[in-house]
């Protein structure tokens, strides 16, 4: 066990260390640790971080450092950690393997997920700690490039039950944070006791107290402060007090001390200090071919290691990140060029093409179209390895060396959109601001103004991106049919996003400019069928457009059956038209193909989403406790992520529940989409409100929120709000003879056994109570064989009720009885409480049931339990979700005493039991 208290050379720093060496217990004991270190520059970090590898007897030790100049190169603090693990390569699922592979450049392929590598990254952890557990400590994480940050936390975040500590160091002031929400230990200065310790350690001869104490206020406690500030100042100076002027940042007063340091070392060892701090990686055999190129003899080495600036060991170290940039900084632009010249001849360009494209770059003085090609070859190759940061960056340079301005254009458009891609929208834009300057052709103007429009739409899920899509589709239609019609489908989904936020009139007159497009390619895609079928459901009629819908949707539903690529990128729209059609065999399927593909890919940039429409499924066939687990896991995976909360689902359930927040919850959710221009929002709470309000049997209430989303046709939404609003209506004695006329009108032209269903309950709650009853049977009949489970009990709920008001009391308990135990068992408890009361009134009693609540099993502990049933191993069940075999295992221990069961043969009927 490493000692408890401070090492030599960490004053003042017992708290902090036994914080750290408790991480290295509890790792020991099976149990994973992540603590992020924050501090400002100087503080101490490093320090810290070293400590836990002195402490880590036992323990296999991984250490990479971010670098500001490597921050472009995907996966390149990926690959410092991990590179040296690859022997257990082999051992991984070969989804995983070829990811990890082709994102390290050590095999080729299509570019992998960066969560799938994550997972990779996991697997590979757990088979390294299965020999010996492990030390990741990673300096500097502020300028660690974009993927592998992303990755790193990703990974951090899904460890459990590995023996493994991960350590990051990262400024307090570092922006775009991937890893905010970690575990963080903040380390501040060092109480002025230490400081003034640590400073009598440093500095020789008679002091003024009135110095030390200025030096020490301006310190504020930081150690590298302590260290380095003295060494700017004279004896003179220290021993009389004579003012310092400074109002420089702390950060740059360290940074001037190690720039006078350099400034006093010969020219040799300057240019030596120079090209270490270029080359990012610490390649000593690197560094010393290019000390020969550049004439540089030995003693330029002795002297750097004398003045306490560098290491020459296994590799390079700096003493701190902030020699570096100072050595970097103390040179000037010519001495720069020339070191990244030297670099880049010495690199090798078969093992390392891209480090050496990127110090030739920085070496080129002026346009260079051979360079440029070089980045161009780079930037493909990172994003093939799935590094699209990486890819943006190496285009951008490319682009600014570029002497054909025809050439520049492309290659700035290229970088616009990969940038996009990236997650940077504002830089986008700023590239294709310009692009526009340059000589586009017509086809490259299209596609400029198709990615303006995208970008428009992804900052804000409304009408703002309508104009811009529709111009980019005007652009396209003469050069690209298919783009074109794609561009049209986007701002046809733009202007149903909107809703009634948006302009009037504004989503039939897309509709119509979208039947006028050109044709799409051969064979037809089902993209372009939904195009048609949207097209005439908008600008004409929805019994137009239902039957070529039916044709998109099975188009979707045989095209996710073979790769399931067009139903991943169009599912939000597809998914929608499915419910529009009330066709629940298409929304279960497309839901179905999309979660499995997602999984299968690791694509958990779109998992959260169809985890988000599958729970809805599972939601309406009654399988509220699956529907939370995935909209649980939709969460868990968006946290990881960054993105935004798919709040939807999680109302949905509030709603159907009974749940009485249920307003307040779509309130504010209401609110934060229209900020966004999302008006469909506003037609979804009017629907959700519908049905709590049905539940509770408050049909005024229902009646004006199913009205309120009845306001507008929101495609997917308005059928079903008129459900809600004929049961309100036949309730109330409110009129609802348009309402039933629109039923009629969607359920005929769909015709799906669902819609059927629901045409006839609608008329049943609006005849005549003789005539009545053969609709309700008919109702009951139709919806029996969909998969919505929850308008099934409906059904049964308002035959009963209708049984009891024409005194045929037996009959109706009957039928009370069925929904009773149907709403319960769901946990449609507002639902079910209304059957209890309407079966006492009917002279059955019931107990009363407590609201359904979770089973004891936590939602990702309930998945790995049905999953496991089903016979999936350890791996297989890590694999779907994003967890390491290891974690598997202790969540499946848990599960096992919870249900007090002893094998997998097991859990089966214990499930079926709870």
């Amino acid at each position: 066990m490493a000692d408890s208290g401070p090492r030599p050379g960490l004053r003042g720093r017992r708290g902090e260390t036994e914080v750290l060496d408790r991480l290295l217990v509890e790792a020991r004991a099976g149990r994973s640790q992540v603590l992020v270190l924050r501090g400002e520059a100087g503080i101490g970090k490093s320090a810290l971080v070293d400590h836990v590898v002195r402490g880590a007897a036992g323990f296999r030790i991984a250490r990479a450092a971010g670098v500001e100049s490597e921050m472009e190169l995907a996966f390149a603090a990926l690959h410092q950690l991990f590179a040296p693990m690859m022997t257990h390569v082999d051992r991984l699922p070969e989804p995983q393997r070829a990811a990890l592979t082709v994102a390290f450049g050590l095999s080729t392929g299509s570019a992998p997920d960066r969560f799938l590598v994550g997972l990779a990254v996991l697997s590979l952890l757990a088979e390294v700690t299965e020999e010996q557990p492990l030390v990741c400590v990673v300096d500097d994480a502020q300028w660690l490039d974009r993927v592998s940050a992303q990755t790193l936390a990703f990974v951090a975040r899904r460890l459990l039950a590995e023996r493994v500590v991960f350590v990051f160091a990262v400024r307090s002031s570092a922006g775009d944070d991937q890893l905010a929400g970690l575990r963080e230990l903040v380390v501040r200065g060092l109480p002025d006791r230490d400081a003034r310790d640590l400073l009598d350690s440093v500095v020789l001869g008679r002091v003024d107290e009135r110095v030390k104490d200025r030096i020490v206020a301006e310190a504020q406690g930081n150690p590298l402060a302590l260290l380095e500030l003295p060494r700017g100042l004279t004896g003179a100076e220290l021993a009389g007090g004579f003012a310092r002027p400074d109002v420089r940042p702390l950060a740059s007063q360290i940074e001037q001390s190690f720039l006078r340091r350099i400034g006093s070392l010969p020219d040799t060892t300057q240019r030596l200090l120079l090209a270490a701090a270029a080359e990012p990686v610490g390649d000593v055999s690197l560094l010393r071919r290019v000390a020969e190129r550049l004439g540089i003899g030995a003693e330029a080495a002795a002297a750097a290691e004398a003045a306490g600036l560098i290491k020459f060991g296994a590799r390079v170290l700096f003493r701190h990140p902030l020699v570096r940039s100072a050595a970097y900084r103390a040179a000037d632009s010519d001495d720069r060029r020339d070191v990244h010249r030297a670099l880049a001849a010495a690199t090798d360009p078969e093992s390392d093409p891209d480090r050496r494209a990127w110090h030739r770059a920085h070496a080129a003085v002026e346009p260079d179209e051979a360079v440029a090609g070089e980045l161009e070859l780079s930037a493909g190759r990172a994003q093939a390895r799935g590094g699209i940061a990486a890819a943006a960056a190496f285009l951008t340079r490319a682009a600014g060396l570029t002497p054909d301005p025809a050439r520049r254009g492309a290659r700035v458009l290229a970088a616009a959109h990969a940038t996009f891609e990236a997650g940077a929208p504002d830089a986008a834009l700023e590239l294709l601001a310009a692009a526009e300057i340059g000589p586009l052709d017509a086809l490259q103007r299209g596609r400029l103004a198709r990615l303006r429009a995208q970008i428009a739409f992804a900052r804000r899920r409304g009408g703002d991106a309508l104009p811009l899509l529709f111009e980019a589709a005007g652009r396209l239609e003469d050069l690209d049919g298919g783009q074109a019609r794609e561009v049209y489908l986007e701002a046809i989904g733009a202007a149903v996003f909107a809703g009634r936020l948006g302009e009037s009139g504004a989503l039939a007159e897309v509709a119509r400019a979208a039947l006028s497009a050109p044709p799409g390619p051969l064979p037809a895609r089902p993209v372009d069928a939904l195009l048609d079928g949207l097209g005439a459901r908008f600008a004409g009629s929805y019994g137009e457009g239902a039957p070529l819908l039916r044709q998109a949707l099975l188009a979707f539903r045989q095209e996710a059956a073979q790769d399931g690529e067009e139903t991943m990128r169009w599912l939000w729209l597809a998914w929608l038209t499915a419910a529009d059609l009330w066709d629940d065999e298409a929304w279960h399927d497309l839901v179905t193909h999309a979660v499995r593909t997602a999984r299968e890919t690791g694509a958990l940039h779109f998992l959260p989403l169809a985890l988000s429409y599958r729970a809805v499924v599972h939601l309406h066939a009654g399988e509220f406790d699956l529907a939370s687990t995935l909209v649980e896991e939709s969460d868990a995976i968006l946290k990881v992520t960054g993105n935004s909360h798919l709040g939807y689902p999680r109302v949905a359930l509030l709603a159907w529940r009974g749940d009485p927040e249920t307003p307040s919850a779509l309130r504010a959710g209401a609110r934060w989409a229209s900020t966004w221009g999302e008006g469909r929002a506003i037609g979804g709470r009017g629907f959700l409100n519908a049905v709590l309000y049905n539940g509770l049997g408050r049909h005024e209430d229902a009646l004006a929120s199913a009205a309120e989303a009845c306001e507008h046709d929101d495609l997917g939404l308005f059928g079903f709000a008129l459900v809600e609003l004929v049961e309100a209506a036949a309730r109330t004695g409110a009129p609802a003879a348009e309402a039933l006329a629109r039923i009629e009108e969607r359920a005929t032209a769909s015709g799906t056994q669902w819609a059927s269903g629901v045409l006839a309950l609608a008329r049943a709650l609006l005849t005549d109570d003789p005539d009545a009853e053969p609709l309700y049977r008919k109702a009951i009949e139709h919806l029996g064989r969909t998969r919505v489970a929850v308008y099934l009990a409906r059904a049964h709920l308002l035959y009963g009720e209708w049984l009891a008001r024409e005194d045929r009391q037996p009959d109706a308990r009957e039928q009370l009885r069925t929904a009773h135990e149907m709403l319960h068992r769901f946990g449609a408890n507002a639902f079910a409480e209304r059957a209890r009361r309407a079966l006492a009134a009917a002279g059955e009693a019931v107990h009363q049931h407590a609201p359904r609540t979770r089973e004891e099993l936590t939602a990702q502990e309930a998945q790995i339990a049905r999953l496991a049933s089903d016979g999936r191993t350890n791996s297989e069940i890590g694999a779907e979700l994003f967890l390491s075999h290891r974690t598997v295992e202790w969540h499946l221990r848990k599960v096992f005493t919870k249900l007090d069961v002893a094998s997998r043969r097991d859990l089966r009927d214990a499930l079926a039991d709870g």
